[in-house]
């Protein structure tokens, strides 16, 4: 990532200046929440995105920075809502927010984070900013009840878990490779070829994550936590898809309870690596990875194009 970053260094810096104003508030409460939060930022690929698609389709302008922190506000407001949602206990190796200062804080401070993120897109009039922001935001709720609604059934299919996994996560990607593109003043063609390459970025991002449920060795974390949690990811729907149908509903029986022993989720495992569910997965991920670099080379040359195809490779390639 330090070398994806290499190109906007220097506007990573003023970005950073840009995201901690935005987020100021005399509110003593907002205030030491802000500053929690800010003392654990995470790797900031999205802002890194958006000012790296400037760069390609023109040079970052100050309209960039607008976007990269409005991406980061929302983004930041969707991680202190999934927390809650989730109940996670931690956040970047420290007690998430809902932990800290209750569900009540958390919830009323990833509201004030959406607030400023729209508030700063129409300070400075950049509507079509506003619009694509706004989109990503209600396909990231849709996706997410969605996916509530089918791990009630366990019915789902490849085409449901890609609307899934597009409107969770490829739709804030593609939204931040836009966003970039329309800052620097791309047309909305260009605009739009960035949303596409985005979009499969993110598929191919979410697909590597479901993938290390299926590989411990990497990650450190044990294998199988999404099968816990009765998740259904691409390589047990293509593992379910490609077997025997008897097979696939014996494997079925097992998933759909509730409590399952650590023997029988270290089966399922070993069944979709041999049913060939995990390479299917695999190929998949390359494919879509590979056709968002294919479309980054039809832009022009330079420092920029060249880290987001290595970014497209580094998604494929990472560890954890």
């Amino acid at each position: 990532m330090a070398q994806i970053r290499e190109p906007v260094e220097a506007p990573l810096a003023t970005f950073r200046d840009h995201f901690r104003d935005a987020m100021r508030s005399d509110v003593t409460i907002l205030d030491r929440v802000t500053q929690y939060v800010l003392r654990r930022k995470g790797k900031e690929i999205r802002p890194t995105l958006v000012l790296l698609a400037a760069e390609m389709c023109g040079g970052v302008r100050e309209e960039s920075y607008t976007a990269a922190a409005l991406v980061e506000l929302l983004h930041t407001a969707t991680l202190v809502h999934d927390d809650v949602v989730d109940e996670a206990e931690t956040r970047r190796g420290v007690l998430a927010i809902h932990r800290r200062w209750k569900n009540k804080v958390a919830v009323l401070f990833g509201d004030y984070l959406l607030s400023r993120g729209l508030l700063l897109a129409l300070d400075h009039k950049q509507y079509a900013l506003l619009h694509t922001m706004s989109d990503a935001v209600r396909r990231m709720s849709e996706g997410e009840l969605l996916q509530i609604e089918t791990a009630r059934k366990l019915d789902i299919t490849e085409e449901t878990y890609f609307r899934i996994i597009g409107d969770k996560t490829g739709s804030l990607i593609a939204a931040c490779l836009a966003a970039g593109a329309e800052s620097a003043g791309a047309d909305e063609a260009t605009a739009d070829h960035a949303r596409t390459i985005g979009e499969k970025l993110g598929l191919a991002f979410q697909i590597r994550d479901d993938l290390f449920d299926y590989d411990s060795s990497n990650t450190g974390k044990p294998a199988g936590l999404d099968l816990q949690d009765r998740k259904m990811t691409l390589p047990l729907i293509a593992a379910l898809e490609l077997a025997p149908e008897a097979e696939s509903a014996r494997i079925m029986r097992i998933v759909k309870k509730r409590r399952k022993s650590p023997g029988k989720i270290r089966e399922v495992v070993a069944w979709v690596h041999a049913s060939g569910g995990v390479a299917a997965a695999r190929a998949r991920m390359e494919q879509l990875a590979g056709e968002a670099a294919d479309g980054l080379r039809t832009f022009p040359p330079g420092e920029a194009r060249e880290a987001l195809i290595g970014l497209c490779a580094f998604v494929v390639a990472r560890k954890r």
